[in-house]
C-alpha cells in the first residue's frame, strides 16, 4: 500500500494519495498570504463604520481591529482556502467524487499567524467500459398483430358510433339506473354494460326489464369484479370486498351503442379526405401508427437493459467510506452514520452508471449543441400541435413557442438530457452486442414487466 504513496507540491499545497481512491490534501496558509487582504477590508471598515461616539471615518484602527479583526480574518482565510483548493484541484485535473471533506482539527487556534488545513478527497476510479458485451442484449421489435389491430378497429367503431335508446334490457345493452339502500346510505347513479353482471340469475332478472322497473339484487357476486361495487354503489375499497346487502335498482335508461360503419365517411374523419379508402388500408395505417409508438417503448427498454448490463459487467471499487461520510454532512440536515449508509446503498447503482455514462460520453466525444436542443424542442412542439389539429404551424409561431420553452432553464436541462439519451441510444444500437427479437405488444409486456 505504501508504494502508492505520492507527494505533489503546488505552492503551499501538498497532496498525499492514501490509496487509489482516497487522498488527503494539506493547505498551508501563512500570514503573508492573507494579511494584505485583511488589512484592506479593515481599512474599508474604518472609512465606512458608523459607531456611536466616533465621527464617520475617524474610528481608531485599534478599535476596528478589536471589534471586527477576528471575523474578517476568518472570512478572508476561508475565502483564500476555498480559492486555493479549487484552483489546485482544477490544475491537477483531480477527478473527485463528492466534495472535499475538511478533517477535524481539535487543536486548531485562530490566534496563531499561520494555519494548516487538511481535506479528505474521494477519487474517481479508473476503469474501462466494454459496450460490446459477451452475452447479447435483447433489442425488442414490437409489432402490432391482427388481434390488436382488430381490437383497435372495434374501439374506433365504438368511439364514432351512435347511442340508440332501447325499450327493454337485452344482450349487449347499457343499463342506467339508481342503486339505493337506506341503511347503508347508498343512493347512486350508475351505468354499466350487461356483461359486467355476474351469474345467469342476475342477468335473467335484468333481461326484459323496462325503464321505471325497480329490481332488488344482493351485492354478493353481483358484478364480475368486486371492485365495480366501489364505482357503481360508491362504497370504499375495503367495504366492497365483503359487502353482502340487498340493494334496489331503478332503471332510468336503456341504450345500445351502434358501432360506426367502416365506410369512407369514417376513414375521412380519422385520417383526412381520401387518405385511406379501404379496410385493408385502414388496418395498414393502424399498424403503422401503433408500431411508430412502440419504437419509443422498445428504445426505452433497450436503454434500461444496456444500463443494467453495463453496471453488472463494469467492475470497479468506489471510496465507499468517504462517500458515506460526505453524504452524512452534505445535506440540509446532518444524517446519522446508519442513515448515510442506507442513503449511499440506495444511490450507489445510480452513481456507478453516472461514471460509466460519463466515460462513454467523454471517450466518444458526445456533445449536445444548442441547435440540437432547439431542433428537438421544435419537433416536440409540432407533435403536440398536431394532436390538436394544427398540422402546419407557421415558422414564426414555431420559433416563438420554442423561444418561450427554452427561456426556462429547467426545460433546457431536461431536453438536453433527452438529446444525450438519444445519442447514447444510437451509440448502443451501433456498438453493443444486440439480438433483435420480434414480439407482439402483449408478449413484450409479459416478458418485460411480468
Amino acid at each position: 500500500m505504501h508504494s502508492n504513496f505520492l507527494e505533489e507540491k503546488s505552492m503551499n499545497i501538498t497532496r498525499e494519495n492514501i490509496d487509489e481512491l482516497n487522498a488527503v490534501v494539506k493547505v498551508e496558509i501563512s500570514k503573508d498570504d492573507y494579511n494584505p487582504k485583511v488589512e484592506q477590508v479593515l481599512k474599508n471598515y474604518k472609512k465606512t463604520a458608523n459607531i456611536p461616539g466616533f465621527r464617520k471615518g475617524h474610528v481608531p484602527m485599534g478599535f476596528i481591529k478589536k471589534q471586527y479583526g477576528q471575523a474578517v480574518l476568518v472570512d478572508e482565510v476561508n475565502k483564500l482556502l476555498q480559492e486555493t483548493l479549487n484552483k489546485f484541484i482544477n490544475e491537477e485535473k483531480i477527478e473527485l467524487l463528492g466534495n472535499p471533506l475538511p478533517k477535524d482539527q481539535p487543536d486548531f487556534n485562530w490566534d496563531k499567524d499561520d494555519y494548516t488545513f487538511e481535506f479528505e478527497l474521494g477519487l474517481s476510479p479508473k476503469f474501462d467500459v466494454e459496450v460490446n458485451t459477451k452475452k447479447p442484449i435483447t433489442h425488442y421489435k414490437i409489432v402490432a398483430d391482427d388481434k390488436m389491430i382488430d381490437n383497435q378497429i372495434k374501439t374506433i367503431q365504438k368511439q364514432y358510433g351512435k347511442i340508440q335508446t332501447k325499450n327493454e334490457v337485452e344482450e349487449g345493452v347499457n343499463v342506467t339506473g339508481i342503486f339505493t339502500n337506506q341503511e347503508e346510505n347508498i343512493d347512486n347513479d350508475a351505468t354499466f354494460s350487461l356483461d359486467k353482471i355476474k351469474g345467469k340469475r342476475n342477468v335473467n332478472k335484468l333481461i326484459g326489464a323496462k325503464v321505471g322497473d325497480k329490481l332488488t339484487f344482493s351485492t354478493k357476486n353481483l358484478f364480475e369484479d368486486d371492485h365495480d361495487l366501489m364505482h357503481f354503489l360508491k362504497v370504499d375499497h375495503d367495504k366492497a370486498h365483503d359487502l353482502e346487502i340487498d340493494v334496489d335498482f331503478e332503471i332510468t335508461e336503456i341504450s345500445e351503442q351502434i358501432p360506426a360503419d367502416l365506410d369512407q365517411e369514417l376513414f375521412d374523419k380519422l385520417f383526412g379526405k381520401d387518405n385511406v379508402k379501404t379496410v385493408t388500408e385502414l388496418k395498414e395505417k393502424i399498424k403503422e401508427d401503433a408500431e411508430k409508438q412502440f419504437v419509443q417503448q422498445s428504445d426505452q427498454q433497450l436503454l434500461n437493459d444496456v444500463t443494467e448490463r453495463l453496471i453488472e459487467d463494469t467492475k470497479f471499487d468506489l471510496p465507499d467510506e468517504f462517500l458515506q461520510r460526505w453524504i452524512q454532512v452534505s445535506g440540509e440536515k446532518e444524517l446519522s452514520a446508519e442513515e448515510a449508509k442506507e442513503e449511499y446503498e440506495k444511490s450507489e447503482k445510480g452513481l456507478r452508471f453516472q461514471l460509466i455514462e460519463g466515460k462513454l460520453i467523454q471517450e466518444n466525444k458526445m456533445q449536445v449543441t444548442f441547435d440540437e436542443i432547439k431542433d428537438m424542442t421544435k419537433d416536440r412542439i409540432k407533435m403536440q400541435m398536431a394532436q390538436f389539429g394544427q398540422t402546419n404551424p407557421s415558422d414564426k409561431d414555431l420559433e416563438d413557442i420554442t423561444a418561450r420553452v427554452l427561456s426556462n432553464q429547467e426545460e433546457v436541462r431536461k431536453i438536453s438530457e433527452q438529446v444525450m439519451n438519444q445519442k447514447l441510444l444510437d451509440f448502443y444500437k451501433e456498438n453493443a452486442n444486440l439480438k433483435t427479437k420480434e414480439v407482439t405488444y402483449e408478449n413484450f409486456v409479459k416478458e418485460v414487466y411480468q
